[in-house]
């Protein structure tokens, strides 16, 4: 019986040699999937972009919109929107002969004219107040800027021609085609915590 003893821890030495030997990718897949039935199944959803053509307010009177103390408002003038159309004007019809066959086709010429779609306007908005302007506070709306590609230069404090660009930039997809920064644009950016007025 010794010899099956000697055989007995060959083996298991076998087995454990063999063990220690498994190729690295094999033990990282093993630890990778260790890794992943111990995390949650839930991913959150990413957060929902402003839509800030639903923070403009058209006004027939001059000024602001009236509203508790403490907010500040912007405002720009959204350009008009020219539609230009092209339609074909027939110069002569189509001659035939008493058979019905076609003896020449009608002529046609291109008309383009112009119409407007929808009028230039003075529009209001809720803009972080002027005191809040700062340099840290541009340096840190450049930053947010520069992280989604928006924004190329160095971070200098200055609302400049660049910096307006690129909030127009960010501001154009989301429905307001303006350099004015709007509230919800900084909030969307970051930038804000909450709004006060709402």
């Amino acid at each position: 019986m010794p010899g099956a003893t000697r055989r007995m821890s060959r083996t298991r030495a076998a087995v454990t040699g063999r063990m220690t030997r498994f190729p690295l990718g094999i033990s990282a897949l093993c630890g990778a999937l260790a890794l992943t039935a111990c995390q949650s199944a839930y991913a959150p959803a990413a957060p929902a972009h402003a839509d800030l053509r639903a923070e403009l307010v058209l006004r027939s009177e001059p000024g602001p919109p009236p509203g508790p103390d403490g907010l500040c408002w912007g405002t720009d003038v959204t350009p008009a929107v020219i539609e230009t159309v092209t339609d074909q004007e027939e110069v002569e019809p189509a001659t035939f002969a008493a058979g019905g066959t076609m003896l020449t086709p009608a002529s046609y010429r291109s008309v383009t004219h112009q119409k407007i779609v929808q009028d230039r306007a003075e529009v209001w908005f809720r803009a972080p107040c002027p005191a809040m302007m700062t340099a840290d506070f541009i340096a840190t709306l450049q930053r947010a800027l520069k992280a989604r590609g928006l924004y190329r230069l160095a971070l200098t404090g200055v609302m400049d021609a660049p910096t307006r660009d690129a909030i127009r930039r960010f501001q154009a997809p989301l429905g307001f085609d303006s350099p004015v920064l709007t509230l919800a644009a900084a909030r969307d950016l970051g930038l804000v915590a909450a709004d006060p007025g709402r």
